[in-house]
Protein backbone atom coordinates (compact mmCIF):
# COMPACT_ATOMS: atom_id res chain seq x y z
CA UNK A 1 0.00 0.00 0.00
CA UNK A 2 1.25 3.56 -0.60
CA UNK A 3 1.80 6.07 2.08
CA UNK A 4 -1.11 7.90 3.34
CA UNK A 5 -0.72 11.69 1.84
CA UNK A 6 -3.36 12.91 5.03
CA UNK A 7 -0.74 11.59 7.18
CA UNK A 8 1.92 14.27 8.73
CA UNK A 9 5.85 13.40 7.84
CA UNK A 10 7.69 11.45 10.58
CA UNK A 11 8.97 14.10 13.19
CA UNK A 12 12.94 13.79 12.19
CA UNK A 13 15.88 13.62 14.19
CA UNK A 14 16.58 16.62 16.50
CA UNK A 15 18.85 18.93 14.91
CA UNK A 16 22.01 20.08 16.53
CA UNK A 17 21.58 23.40 17.11
CA UNK A 18 17.89 24.92 18.17
CA UNK A 19 16.25 26.79 15.03
CA UNK A 20 13.19 28.99 14.88
CA UNK A 21 10.42 28.96 12.07
CA UNK A 22 10.01 32.20 10.71
CA UNK A 23 6.58 31.62 9.66
CA UNK A 24 3.90 28.98 10.07
CA UNK A 25 -0.34 29.57 10.48
CA UNK A 26 -0.69 27.35 13.82
CA UNK A 27 -4.61 27.88 13.38
CA UNK A 28 -4.64 26.66 9.89
CA UNK A 29 -2.55 23.44 10.91
CA UNK A 30 -5.56 22.49 13.19
CA UNK A 31 -4.47 24.34 16.57
CA UNK A 32 -7.60 25.88 18.40
CA UNK A 33 -6.82 26.15 22.14
CA UNK A 34 -3.74 26.53 24.14
CA UNK A 35 -3.53 22.35 24.33
CA UNK A 36 -3.39 22.78 20.91
CA UNK A 37 -0.64 24.94 20.41
CA UNK A 38 1.56 23.58 22.90
CA UNK A 39 1.26 20.13 21.66
CA UNK A 40 1.97 21.70 18.23
CA UNK A 41 5.26 23.32 19.26
CA UNK A 42 6.46 20.42 21.84
CA UNK A 43 6.97 18.22 18.54
CA UNK A 44 8.45 21.21 16.97
CA UNK A 45 10.93 20.64 20.15
CA UNK A 46 11.85 17.23 19.20
CA UNK A 47 12.92 18.33 16.32
CA UNK A 48 15.18 21.61 17.24
CA UNK A 49 12.64 23.78 16.35
CA UNK A 50 12.19 26.03 19.36
CA UNK A 51 10.27 28.50 18.61
CA UNK A 52 7.78 29.53 16.08
CA UNK A 53 6.31 32.96 14.01
CA UNK A 54 2.65 32.06 13.98
CA UNK A 55 1.22 34.85 11.56
CA UNK A 56 -2.20 35.77 10.46
CA UNK A 57 -3.73 36.53 7.24
CA UNK A 58 -7.26 37.77 8.22
CA UNK A 59 -8.82 39.27 10.95
CA UNK A 60 -9.86 36.48 12.21
CA UNK A 61 -6.49 34.80 12.85
CA UNK A 62 -4.87 37.85 13.96
CA UNK A 63 -6.83 38.16 16.72
CA UNK A 64 -5.99 34.09 17.15
CA UNK A 65 -2.24 34.93 17.00
CA UNK A 66 -2.13 37.37 19.29
CA UNK A 67 -3.71 35.74 21.64
CA UNK A 68 -1.77 32.34 21.02
CA UNK A 69 1.37 34.24 21.17
CA UNK A 70 0.96 34.25 24.96
CA UNK A 71 -0.55 30.57 25.68
CA UNK A 72 3.10 29.74 25.10
CA UNK A 73 6.45 31.03 25.40
CA UNK A 74 7.73 29.83 22.64
CA UNK A 75 5.16 31.19 20.22
CA UNK A 76 5.24 34.73 18.86
CA UNK A 77 3.12 36.34 16.06
CA UNK A 78 2.67 38.26 13.04
CA UNK A 79 -0.40 40.21 12.03
CA UNK A 80 -1.12 42.08 8.69
CA UNK A 81 -4.33 41.60 6.51
CA UNK A 82 -3.04 39.24 3.48
CA UNK A 83 -2.78 41.17 0.17
CA UNK A 84 -5.94 38.64 -1.10
CA UNK A 85 -7.40 39.70 1.33
CA UNK A 86 -7.77 43.51 0.75
CA UNK A 87 -10.55 44.14 -1.35
CA UNK A 88 -12.60 45.64 1.68
CA UNK A 89 -9.98 47.07 3.67
CA UNK A 90 -11.28 50.59 5.19
CA UNK A 91 -10.64 52.25 8.65
CA UNK A 92 -12.29 50.02 11.07
CA UNK A 93 -10.12 47.19 9.42
CA UNK A 94 -7.23 49.28 9.74
CA UNK A 95 -7.85 50.04 13.36
CA UNK A 96 -8.16 46.91 14.57
CA UNK A 97 -4.89 45.44 12.38
CA UNK A 98 -3.01 48.52 14.26
CA UNK A 99 -4.05 47.74 17.56
CA UNK A 100 -3.66 43.66 17.08
CA UNK A 101 0.46 44.29 15.63
CA UNK A 102 1.21 46.51 18.39
CA UNK A 103 0.87 44.01 21.31
CA UNK A 104 4.12 42.97 22.49
CA UNK A 105 4.54 39.39 21.34
CA UNK A 106 3.88 40.19 17.84
CA UNK A 107 7.13 40.77 16.07
CA UNK A 108 6.28 41.58 12.36
CA UNK A 109 3.82 43.55 10.26
CA UNK A 110 2.58 40.54 7.93
CA UNK A 111 2.32 38.80 6.16
CA UNK A 112 1.60 42.08 3.62
CA UNK A 113 2.33 42.56 0.50
CA UNK A 114 1.52 42.09 -3.74
CA UNK A 115 -0.11 38.41 -5.37
CA UNK A 116 -0.52 38.41 -8.79
CA UNK A 117 -1.42 34.90 -9.03
CA UNK A 118 -4.73 35.13 -7.31
CA UNK A 119 -7.17 37.50 -8.13
CA UNK A 120 -9.64 37.90 -5.17
CA UNK A 121 -8.45 41.70 -4.77
CA UNK A 122 -8.06 44.06 -7.42
CA UNK A 123 -4.20 45.29 -7.83
CA UNK A 124 -4.80 48.55 -6.99
CA UNK A 125 -6.31 47.55 -3.73
CA UNK A 126 -3.41 45.35 -2.58
CA UNK A 127 -1.05 47.70 -3.52
CA UNK A 128 -3.55 50.58 -1.05
CA UNK A 129 -2.87 47.91 1.60
CA UNK A 130 0.67 47.07 0.94
CA UNK A 131 1.56 50.78 1.63
CA UNK A 132 -0.37 51.63 4.79
CA UNK A 133 1.13 48.09 5.81
CA UNK A 134 4.70 49.39 5.65
CA UNK A 135 4.00 52.37 6.81
CA UNK A 136 2.76 50.71 9.72
CA UNK A 137 5.71 48.81 10.08
CA UNK A 138 7.83 51.70 10.13
CA UNK A 139 5.53 53.50 12.62
CA UNK A 140 5.46 50.48 14.77
CA UNK A 141 9.43 49.89 14.38
CA UNK A 142 8.67 45.98 13.46
CA UNK A 143 9.66 44.14 11.01
CA UNK A 144 7.56 43.90 7.57
CA UNK A 145 6.88 40.30 6.55
CA UNK A 146 6.58 40.45 3.04
CA UNK A 147 4.11 38.49 0.33
CA UNK A 148 5.38 38.09 -2.75
CA UNK A 149 3.68 35.81 -5.40
CA UNK A 150 4.51 36.52 -9.09
CA UNK A 151 4.80 40.66 -8.37
CA UNK A 152 8.36 40.68 -7.73
CA UNK A 153 9.05 43.92 -9.61
CA UNK A 154 5.84 45.51 -8.29
CA UNK A 155 6.52 44.89 -4.91
CA UNK A 156 10.41 46.04 -4.95
CA UNK A 157 9.28 49.15 -6.81
CA UNK A 158 6.72 49.85 -4.04
CA UNK A 159 9.30 49.50 -1.29
CA UNK A 160 11.54 51.80 -2.67
CA UNK A 161 8.93 54.47 -3.48
CA UNK A 162 7.61 54.42 0.00
CA UNK A 163 11.12 53.79 1.71
CA UNK A 164 11.42 50.05 3.61
CA UNK A 165 11.39 49.57 7.52
CA UNK A 166 14.96 49.15 8.67
CA UNK A 167 14.28 44.95 8.61
CA UNK A 168 12.06 43.27 5.56
CA UNK A 169 11.71 39.83 5.06
CA UNK A 170 10.64 38.33 2.19
CA UNK A 171 8.77 34.98 3.41
CA UNK A 172 8.80 31.96 1.38
CA UNK A 173 11.04 33.83 -1.11
CA UNK A 174 10.11 32.62 -4.62
CA UNK A 175 12.14 34.64 -6.58
CA UNK A 176 15.53 33.99 -8.50
CA UNK A 177 19.19 34.56 -8.29
CA UNK A 178 18.44 38.08 -10.05
CA UNK A 179 15.52 38.99 -7.43
CA UNK A 180 17.93 37.43 -4.92
CA UNK A 181 20.38 39.84 -5.93
CA UNK A 182 18.27 42.80 -5.94
CA UNK A 183 17.09 41.92 -2.43
CA UNK A 184 20.22 41.03 -0.55
CA UNK A 185 22.08 44.59 -1.53
CA UNK A 186 19.07 46.13 -0.37
CA UNK A 187 19.64 44.63 3.31
CA UNK A 188 16.31 42.57 2.79
CA UNK A 189 16.47 38.71 4.69
CA UNK A 190 14.97 36.09 2.52
CA UNK A 191 12.91 33.39 4.35
CA UNK A 192 13.04 29.77 2.49
CA UNK A 193 10.51 27.11 2.86
CA UNK A 194 9.82 23.74 2.03
CA UNK A 195 10.21 24.94 -1.87
CA UNK A 196 14.03 25.41 -1.32
CA UNK A 197 14.20 21.37 -1.39
CA UNK A 198 11.98 20.71 -4.30
CA UNK A 199 14.13 19.11 -7.08
CA UNK A 200 13.03 21.21 -10.15
CA UNK A 201 13.41 24.67 -7.73
CA UNK A 202 16.69 25.40 -9.59
CA UNK A 203 16.33 28.90 -9.48
CA UNK A 204 15.85 28.72 -5.63
CA UNK A 205 18.45 26.78 -5.15
CA UNK A 206 20.70 29.47 -6.49
CA UNK A 207 19.09 32.01 -4.95
CA UNK A 208 20.30 29.81 -1.35
CA UNK A 209 23.31 29.53 -2.09
CA UNK A 210 23.80 33.11 -2.27
CA UNK A 211 22.51 34.75 0.68
CA UNK A 212 24.91 35.13 3.00
CA UNK A 213 24.74 34.02 7.17
CA UNK A 214 22.47 36.76 8.55
CA UNK A 215 20.09 37.19 5.23
CA UNK A 216 18.17 34.00 5.40
CA UNK A 217 15.59 32.28 7.35
CA UNK A 218 14.23 29.03 7.40
CA UNK A 219 10.23 28.70 7.45
CA UNK A 220 7.40 26.33 7.00
CA UNK A 221 4.49 28.56 5.86
CA UNK A 222 2.95 24.58 7.49
CA UNK A 223 -0.28 23.67 6.76
CA UNK A 224 1.27 24.68 3.20
CA UNK A 225 4.65 23.80 0.89
CA UNK A 226 5.87 20.56 2.95
CA UNK A 227 9.47 20.06 2.21
CA UNK A 228 10.50 16.96 -0.13
CA UNK A 229 10.17 13.98 0.39
CA UNK A 230 7.06 15.05 2.19
CA UNK A 231 5.96 17.34 -0.61
CA UNK A 232 1.94 16.96 -0.69
CA UNK A 233 1.46 15.94 2.69
CA UNK A 234 0.61 18.14 5.52
CA UNK A 235 2.94 20.57 7.12
CA UNK A 236 3.89 21.27 10.95
CA UNK A 237 6.65 23.32 12.26
CA UNK A 238 8.76 20.82 12.99
CA UNK A 239 9.44 20.47 9.11
CA UNK A 240 11.44 23.42 9.41
CA UNK A 241 14.30 20.67 10.51
CA UNK A 242 14.11 19.21 6.84
CA UNK A 243 14.24 22.75 5.30
CA UNK A 244 17.56 23.47 7.33
CA UNK A 245 19.15 20.70 6.56
CA UNK A 246 18.66 20.85 2.64
CA UNK A 247 19.67 24.42 3.28
CA UNK A 248 23.07 23.12 4.30
CA UNK A 249 23.40 20.65 1.64
CA UNK A 250 22.54 22.95 -1.00
CA UNK A 251 25.14 25.73 0.31
CA UNK A 252 27.81 23.15 1.19
CA UNK A 253 28.01 24.01 4.85
CA UNK A 254 27.67 21.99 7.92
CA UNK A 255 23.89 21.77 9.58
CA UNK A 256 24.59 23.21 12.66
CA UNK A 257 26.33 26.47 11.00
CA UNK A 258 22.82 26.65 9.03
CA UNK A 259 20.94 26.17 12.41
CA UNK A 260 22.89 28.72 13.89
CA UNK A 261 23.15 31.11 11.36
CA UNK A 262 18.92 30.86 10.73
CA UNK A 263 18.22 31.21 14.73
CA UNK A 264 20.54 34.29 15.38
CA UNK A 265 19.10 36.14 11.89
CA UNK A 266 15.86 34.92 13.50
CA UNK A 267 16.56 36.63 16.94
CA UNK A 268 18.36 39.45 15.21
CA UNK A 269 15.38 40.58 12.66
CA UNK A 270 11.90 39.60 15.47
CA UNK A 271 13.88 41.17 18.04
CA UNK A 272 13.57 37.82 19.75
CA UNK A 273 15.40 36.60 23.61
CA UNK A 274 18.49 34.40 22.86
CA UNK A 275 17.30 30.97 23.84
Amino acid sequence: MGEDKRELPPIPDRLPAAVVDAHTHLDACGAVTAADVTAMVDRAERAGVARVVTVADDLAAARWAVDASTWDPRVFAAVALHPTRTKDFGDAEKSEVERLAAAERVVAVGETGLDHYWDYSPHDAQEDAFRWHIDLAKRLGKTLMIHDRDAHEDVLRILDEEGAPDTVVFHCFSGDERIARRCLEKGYVLSFAGTVTFKNARALHEAARLAPAGQYLAETDAPFLTPHPFRGRPNEPYCTAYTVRHLAALRGEAVHEVADAVRTTAERVYHLPGA
